[in-house]
């Protein structure tokens, strides 16, 4: 299979670049000889089967675990640097008691004021706070518990967590989980409006090829190693998918043109 690394060779259009890569786990190989690029400014899907190492990739470029080979940055410059960028995240689940009496306010000021909550919040917090929830529709959430959240909401607060730290590079895992279509095709048009505004590199974690066929603008196989990367139309084939998936999977069907919403192009 190919990937497609010296097509991104200037860091004027990569954003991140991996080459040999590497992650085991006590005994465990996790990821092995992971060769990949991330176009800047548009979004990038990686696809695999559950266990293939999707998430490790991701919080491996994070650095969050230590890994064999080079995990580099596109500059603005045009070079290549080992220092990373201002990260967002949006984890896929995220695990608290529903039943603590935390509202969405706090929460977002727990990951991102230094003083305790209990100290209070400030009127400078609230109130961008408040602009970011308007931003993601979710403005009148301001003071309700986390816990009494629905999917799309949550998921929604947490991409303004996330958009809140000015990132450079939003990293989303499994962003449709747990949400409904409805859902989903609201979170796709508030990402492309806030990536052609804020211009980062989206590079999100998905099972759902349907999805990334319609969303993505660039595609990462991977199951331990990457199989192949490209544009969807071109990588998403039977054999690739056969690949990765160890099944044999029919070509996965293109959206036509106009159903496309645009939210990774």
């Amino acid at each position: 299979m190919s990937h497609d690394i010296h097509s991104c060779n200037c860091a004027k259009h990569c954003a991140i670049r991996i080459r040999d890569l590497g992650v085991r786990i006590g005994s465990v190989t996790i990821l092995e000889n992971v060769t990949a690029a991330v176009p800047r400014g548009v979004c990038t899907a990686i696809v695999g089967p559950n266990g293939a190492g999707k998430t490790t990739l991701t919080r491996t470029i994070l650095g969050e675990l230590s890994h064999t080979g080079i995990v580099e940055f596109g500059s603005a410059d045009g070079d290549f640097t080992l220092k990373p960028p201002r990260f967002g995240y949006v984890p896929q689940k995220l695990i608290f008691d529903r039943d603590m009496p935390l509202t969405v306010l706090e929460y977002l000021a727990s990951g991102l004021v230094r003083r305790p909550v209990f100290f209070g919040i400030g009127k400078a917090f609230r109130s961008k706070a408040a602009g970011y929830l308007n931003e993601v529709e979710c403005g009148k959430l301001i003071d309700r518990p986390l816990g009494a959240l629905s999917g799309g909401e949550l998921q929604r607060v947490l991409l303004a967590q996330a958009l809140m730290q000015d990132p450079e590079i939003l990293i989303l895992d499994e962003p449709a989980a747990g949400i409904d279509f409805k859902g989903e095709q609201l979170l796709c048009e508030l990402l492309e409006k806030f990536r052609r505004k804020l211009g980062f590199t989206q590079l999100m974690v998905s099972h759902d090829l349907s999805m990334v066929a319609a969303h993505a603008a660039h595609v990462i196989c991977i199951n331990r190693t990457v199989f192949a990367a490209g544009e969807p139309d071109k990588v998403l084939t039977p054999e690739v998918l056969h690949g990765t998936f160890g099944l044999h999977v029919g070509k996965v069907e293109m959206p036509k043109h106009g159903e496309v919403c645009g939210c990774c192009h």
